[in-house]
């Protein structure tokens, strides 16, 4: 299978989504349009996958690429080619059909407990996951859901947190990618971002780490491998 990724910002973590392409062998080729514009060709690849990045989903002044990367998502989907948008990735897949985004309304960070609607309980990628499960969040913005998706999970703060449309299309807004070791390293690269979500991070980091990542490591590697499988070569 040939997997594109996308890249929204400089330091991007494949993490369990990396894992859980390699366990399958997969080719991936990977894609910074908010370096130089360029998006995957549809007939190039078998999935996409859109990580995260600062920017907002309708920042189209400054990052010219998201209106055409939101109609690639749609066009994958169209082809019936699986899609995985995380966090920016989910905002801009709900661009893609119609939602609304609505910015520095759903401020969310660290480890956070998401629940699974009824739906999401019987869904292919998120249903043997647990009713509910602690996952990394980092945003501000959030999305309605659009009309065409099927509502997967909530959480207190964002109630879009996961979203399904037709077989294989994914928009996930917490970080399920990210491990402990992600986690950890995201903390050391950016302590004042991470401080300015959360005055405490850095001193309450390790141990929310051992309580709560060991079973939100689990979920994602889960979750990560159950959407690989949709992958048809």
């Amino acid at each position: 299978m040939r997997v594109a990724i996308v890249e929204n910002t400089a330091v991007t973590h494949h993490g369990q989504v990396g894992v859980a392409l390699h366990e399958r062998g997969a080719l991936i080729d990977q894609y910074k349009p908010w370096h130089d514009n360029n998006l995957p060709d549809i007939d190039a690849a078998d999935a996409l996958v859109v990580f995260g990045g600062e920017q907002d989903a309708m920042a189209d002044a400054t990052h010219p690429y998201l209106a055409g990367l939101a109609r690639l998502m749609a066009a994958f989907t169209a082809a019936d080619k699986p899609v995985l948008g995380i966090c920016l990735g989910a905002q801009i897949l709900a661009r893609a059909y119609g939602a609304t985004n609505h910015l520095g309304t759903a401020r969310e960070f660290g480890w956070v407990r998401v629940a699974l609607t009824a739906a999401g309980r019987e869904d292919p990628v998120l249903g043997n996951s647990g009713p509910d499960f602690p996952i990394f969040q980092w945003h501000s913005d959030t999305f309605t859901l659009p009309s065409a998706a099927v509502h997967l999970a909530t959480s207190d703060a964002a109630a879009a947190q996961a979203f399904r449309v037709g077989r294989a299309t994914y928009g996930m807004q917490f970080h399920f990618e990210a491990s402990r070791a992600v986690v950890a390293d995201w903390t050391r690269r950016f302590p004042a971002a991470t401080t300015a979500m959360q005055d405490r991070w850095l001193h309450d980091h390790p141990v929310l780490a051992a309580e709560l990542g060991p079973q939100a490591d689990r979920a994602g590697l889960q979750i990560a491998r159950n959407w690989v499988n949709l992958i048809r070569s």
